[in-house]
Formats: C-alpha cells, sequence, structure tokens
C-alpha cells in the first residue's frame, strides 16, 4: 500500500487514485447516485496500478477500461474493467464484512477490492475459464498483497459448487443468460449482480430470490466482453454495407439477412419524432421500451468510417436501436440540434429500405409513448424464471426466451 486510503498520498499513484475516485465520485453525485462509502474506501485502497503491469501510472488511474486479452481476431476477451463501472456494480452488490463472495471473470482488481469489502471474516474466490488470466489474476493479487483471495480455473456457468453457499455472486463479463448453478448456489438472502444482454442491450442487474425467480431490485447500462465456454451465445450480424454497417440481432425472431439486401442504398427518410433530448428527465430506458415493443428490433452498428461518408446517422455507432421489417429498417438517429447555440436536441428517426416511411413512424411512435408515460419513472422490473414456467404463471409483460431462464419485462 502506498498511503493512507482515506488521505491523499504521496506518491504519485496515491496522488492519481485519490484524483480518480474524486471524479468518480463527482459524477455519482451529478447523476443522483451516491457512492456507498465503504465502496469508496475501497477505491482508496487498491492499488489498480499493481494489477496493470507494463501500463503507465495514468493510465492505470484513469476512468476507463483496459483491454488486458484479444482474441486472434483482435477482439476483447478479457480486460480490467472501468473504474466507475465497477463503482456501480459493487454499490449493487452489496457485500458487507463476513460475506462470502464468488466472482465470475477474473482481472484481480475487482477482487482485490471485494477482499477489501468482506474483510478477513469473509472470503472472496475469483474464477475464469482462460489459463493465462487466472495466472494473471494471482500474480497480481499475489503483488498487491491479497494472497487470502482464491482464484480457480474453470468454466463460470457452472459456478463452484465446493464453495457454495455464497451470500454474494458477481459476473464481470457479458452473460445471455443465468444459469441454474448461480441462483442454486446462493445462500438465502443472496444476491447475483450481473449484465445480462436484452435483445443485444446490456444491463447489470442486482437479482435477489423470490419464491422460484429472481427479481431485479436495480439495473444499470454497461458494456462487458461476452462470456466464453459453455455460456457463450454467438449473436446474428447482418451486413448493410459489407463491414461497415450492419444490424445486430439477438432475442428475437430470425430475420433473412437477404430481405435487406440493397435496403441501406433506398432514399433515406427522415422523421422529427417533436421529443425533446433537454434535461426533462433520464432518457437512458428507451432502448429498452423499444426493445419490447417491436419484435424486430435489433442495433445498427457502423463503423466511424460510414458515419463519415453519410451512409448513417446513427445515435451511437456501437450499437443503436433499430427495427428491421418487411425488407426495410429504421434506427434512432443522431440528436438534431433544435436551436442554434442552445443545448437542446430532437430525437430523430431515419429509415431505408420498402415501407420505410410507416417504419419510421411506427419507431417514433413508439419513442412517443415512452416519452410520455415512462421517462420520468422508475423503469422496468425485470424478473427472471425458470425456461420451463409456463405462460400463466409469468407476470404481465415483454417474454424474452433464453436457454434457462425466460426473462419478463414489466412497465409500471
Amino acid at each position: 500500500m502506498d498511503g493512507d486510503a482515506n488521505t491523499p498520498s504521496a506518491t504519485a499513484p496515491g496522488r492519481l487514485r485519490h484524483a480518480m475516485v474524486d471524479e468518480i465520485l463527482a459524477r455519482s453525485t451529478e447523476h443522483d447516485r451516491p457512492l456507498d462509502p465503504r465502496v469508496e474506501t475501497a477505491l482508496r485502497t487498491v492499488p489498480r496500478h499493481l494489477f496493470l503491469p507494463g501500463r503507465t501510472l495514468a493510465q492505470a488511474y484513469a476512468d476507463v477500461p483496459v483491454v488486458t486479452r484479444t482474441d486472434a481476431h483482435g477482439a476483447p476477451t478479457s480486460s480490467v474493467s472501468q473504474p466507475a463501472m465497477v463503482a456501480t456494480m459493487l454499490d449493487q452488490l452489496r457485500p458487507r464484512p463476513g460475506h462470502r463472495v464468488l466472482e465470475i471473470g477474473s482481472g484481480g482488481y475487482n477482487a482485490a477490492l471485494l477482499s477489501e469489502l468482506v474483510g478477513p471474516a469473509g472470503s472472496v474466490t475469483t474464477m475464469d475459464i482462460d489459463p493465462d488470466v487466472t495466472a494473471r489474476a494471482r500474480s497480481t493479487l499475489d503483488a498487491a498483497g491479497y494472497d487470502r483471495v482464491e482464484v480457480v480455473l474453470a468454466d463460470g456457468e457452472f459456478g463452484l459448487a465446493r464453495r457454495a453457499p455464497f451470500d454474494r455472486i458477481i459476473v464481470t463479463v457479458g452473460a445471455w443468460d443465468i444459469p441454474p448453478a448461480w441462483p442454486g448456489q446462493l445462500a438465502r438472502g443472496g444476491r447475483i449482480v450481473t449484465p445480462l444482454r436484452l435483445r443485444g442491450l446490456t444491463r447489470s442487474l442486482a437479482l435477489e430470490q423470490e419464491g422460484d425467480h429472481l427479481v431485479s431490485r436495480s439495473d444499470q447500462m454497461c458494456g462487458f466482453v461476452p462470456m466464453q465456454g459453455v455460456g457463450e451465445s454467438p449473436v446474428l450480424r447482418i451486413p448493410l454495407h459489407g463491414a461497415q454497417v450492419g444490424l445486430v440481432v439477438e432475442d428475437g425472431p430470425v430475420i433473412d439477412p437477404a430481405s435487406l439486401e440493397g435496403a441501406l442504398a433506398a432514399p433515406r427518410v427522415d422523421l422529427h419524432s417533436g421529443i425533446d433530448l433537454g434535461p426533462a428527465g433520464p432518457f437512458s430506458g428507451l432502448d429498452l421500451w423499444l426493445a419490447s415493443a417491436f419484435p424486430g428490433f435489433c442495433l445498427l452498428t457502423a463503423t466511424p468510417w460510414a458515419v463519415g461518408h453519410g451512409l448513417v446517422a446513427p445515435a451511437w455507432s456501437g450499437g443503436t436501436p433499430a427495427l428491421a421489417e418487411g425488407g426495410g429498417f429504421a434506427y434512432q438517429g443522431a440528436p438534431w440540434p433544435v436551436d442554434p447555440g442552445t443545448a437542446r436536441f430532437e430525437f430523430v428517426v431515419h429509415a431505408h429500405g420498402p415501407g420505410a416511411d410507416g417504419l419510421a413512424a411506427r419507431f417514433a411512435g413508439q419513442a412517443r409513448v415512452w416519452d410520455r408515460d415512462h421517462r420520468r419513472g422508475p423503469g422496468p422490473v425485470l424478473t427472471v424464471h425458470p425456461a420451463d414456467t409456463p405462460d400463466e404463471r409469468l407476470p404481465a409483460g415483454f417474454v424474452i426466451d433464453k436457454r434457462h431462464t425466460r426473462v419478463v419485462l414489466t412497465w409500471p
């Protein structure tokens, strides 16, 4: 350690670490999500740079994720998560002194934070399917003085029965489903926090058991490298312009890629919705609303080249809400300035292909419903039920069927 956890350290790592935490605290306060003081103390205590050997101190204490391993195509397969996201998920998890915690997806840093939070009376086990990842986690944990953390090489889909039950289970990779082992290895009154993919969108869910199903107590937007092993689930990617523009389809009816050939080349329809994207309330729940409104919901992705050359104008190039039906598609466009010189923007929809006008109108219409009825509300309640649960035993809402579970989104 390089300084007291509660006062700025005189060393460069300490100064940078405290500055990083101060930035996270300021952002949490701005978004009205105050950080648990115990999580703050842990963040100020654990030396993140020791978990990123070979990186500069500036890189180690920037509030960004750091990719530590990639596959043969250069896609990330392991990372040390963004500190702000780590703090959010630890807030959701609520680990307490004496708790037994299982972490699925190792990086070392998060396990060290968990060790600080559960204390000497608790235990932390971190597991990963990649032997290089577990070797790095073991090495960095030892170097930082967290040798009490157990590191296990195994597929997280099955949890770790020999160490169960766990008071808390936290998953730090993007999961497509909740396998039976996770709730099955949870102690009474326990909690699971996992990034769960829902129709291509990812939400960090804090889940607790209620009878035979799980109920989400909170959800936060996030993004994680996908889970590997038995729990891996590939998504359908439909090219619209080579590798430059495409649609990502998951958890929905199969869309025939051939039906969309040439759609992007058709004239673009632009529809202004009249929805103000200004400071009149949060806007982050709209994508889940659209995902539960359209069977043909998907995500449009585009490279910077495609955006720069005007092929598409998405709200987010990494994955913006879209609707594909009948050989055409519509998507959420980049915010449109309402009045030059002001910070107010309008929600717009762009569409291409057969029926583009109708697709754009339906897309904007559902956005207006959300803006009117749910924008300032609590957001959806998410429940996770066993896959064999019959329809009549599910709550009213939009059902997403997965391998092990049926996820229901209910909007109050």
